[in-house]
């Protein structure tokens, strides 16, 4: 019996009323990693539909709509990427032109599969990659493709809103405020007998993007072509799985972890990481004298002085991190791997930052993703706190989140919160199977793992 495969039925564009700017690239949106940002949210079909089709006709109707309303406020999404080159001397800079383009793309796809088929298998299904347009893509494409593009898939029992989002143009705050807004935007305009509804937005996006004092945009980068920083490299085989963390579970993590380093400045998400540090290194079985290294994608907004607004709409993120030999992370118990991670957090402020920022800027480079992690690190992405199950398109509050395979590798690790809420926290781990097989087996995180279905909601 052969698999089923997603089809697409139709495709369009779709545009602000007015989007006539040019939007410079910082040193972080230039150095943000090289993939497109893609999540998707899984929606059960309401429970009494008399027709079906009348149902998706209107809800991609609306949705094309409060888009075009929500790009009013994201200007940059609907734009494209734009190179400026000279040749003596070499100077390649990288713009996002929000006026010659076709805007976002919309597409309305179909697969003959239920919810349960996506989450009912311990691993994420491949079928996941084709809920999202540009899976393959890297950002530098955004100069022909679209740096947004939203794919709705019909399932039997439900719908999938896919977003991809080109990673120059903003982190995950940014990505997940875009999202919230439109479903906003969405739901007010449901609401609403006027189509035309002015929606207020709670958030409105910040675009004056922040340089350096010393950085004069657009950055000039020294390549003659982008061949000369473009990473083309085989996926190696990775194994895609999500465990389950109830709040209760984290609590108990977070009172062993303080009540052993003796303090209480230790956090559940510290905790909760120490606890994946040690697992999938014990997994790994590296050598005892074998450095590993536990890396934090942190939020810089707060961090900067004087800080950034959470509305600041591009990217803003920088590494916290964390070091120890295999024999000092396994010897010691979970107080000391949580304490080593709380102190990599606290180290990071405006002064670490900006010094590498301006380091940077005076030979700056676009790092490959499989020349700065090694086989022993561990890199957490996402957060918990980003608000993904407040997204709500007319269908009331999604079963799930997925991802795509872009950004992944081996020792890649995503946080979510969880669906019930009250603290519990969901990690996609990505892992070589042989690594995954053994963390599966691993007693101190398995114990810790709540089961959970979704499908019950």
């Amino acid at each position: 019996m052969s698999t089923p495969t997603v089809r697409r039925i139709s495709e369009c564009f779709v545009k602000p009323q007015s989007s006539n700017k040019i939007c410079n690239l910082t040193p972080w949106d230039i150095l943000s990693i090289k993939k497109y940002i893609h999540h998707c949210l899984l929606f059960k079909k309401p429970a009494t539909l008399i027709d079906e089709h009348h149902f998706i006709q209107n809800l991609l109707e609306k949705l094309k709509h409060s888009l075009s309303l929500t790009l009013f406020h994201f200007y940059p999404l609907s734009g494209r990427l734009v190179t400026h080159k000279t040749q003596n001397p070499p100077s390649y800079t990288v713009s996002i032109d929000c006026n010659n383009s076709d805007g976002a793309r919309f597409i309305h796809a179909t697969l003959d599969m239920t919810i349960a088929d996506i989450l009912s298998p311990f691993d994420v299904p491949p079928i996941v990659q084709s809920f999202f347009d540009h899976h393959k893509a890297v950002n530098h494409d955004g100069h022909t493709v679209p740096l947004l593009s939203i794919q709705v898939t019909e399932l039997v029992d439900g719908v999938i809103i896919g977003c991809s989002m080109n990673h120059s143009v903003g982190d995950g705050t940014s990505y997940w405020n875009f999202f919230n807004t439109w479903s906003q935007i969405f739901q007010a305009q449901s609401q609403s007998e006027n189509h035309e509804y002015d929606v207020p937005i709670s958030r409105q996006p910040i675009h004056n993007r922040w340089f350096p004092h010393n950085c004069s945009p657009p950055i000039s980068l020294p390549f003659k072509h982008h061949d000369e920083f473009i990473e083309i490299s085989e996926r190696p085989l990775l194994r895609l799985r999500f465990f389950h963390f109830s709040a209760e579970s984290i609590a108990k993590l977070k009172a062993k972890a303080n009540s052993e380093s003796n303090t209480t400045k230790i956090s559940s998400f510290q905790s909760l990481s120490a606890l994946v540090w040690r697992s999938i290194t014990r997994a790994r079985s590296p050598p005892s004298d074998q450095k590993t290294t536990f890396r934090f994608s942190a939020d810089c907004r707060s961090r900067m002085k004087p800080p950034l607004a959470e509305e600041y709409f591009g990217n803003c993120v920088h590494a916290a991190s964390a070091e120890a030999t295999t024999r000092e992370l396994l010897e010691n118990g979970i107080g000391w791997a949580a304490w080593k991670l709380h102190v990599g957090v606290t180290d990071l402020n405006d002064r670490v930052v900006v010094e590498f920022l301006e380091w940077w800027l005076d030979s700056p480079f676009i790092g490959q993703t499989g020349g700065y992690f090694d086989p022993y690190s561990l890199l957490m992405g996402g957060s918990p706190r980003f608000n993904m199950y407040g997204c709500e398109f007319g269908m009331g509050k999604a079963v799930a989140v997925r991802s795509g395979i872009a950004n992944k590798f081996d020792g890649k690790v995503s946080s979510y919160p969880g669906r019930e809420g009250g603290g519990s926290i969901n990690l996609e781990v990505c892992l070589s199977p042989q690594t995954m097989s053994a963390l599966e087996s691993d007693e101190e995180f398995m114990n810790a793992v709540t089961e959970f279905d979704p499908l019950l909601f």
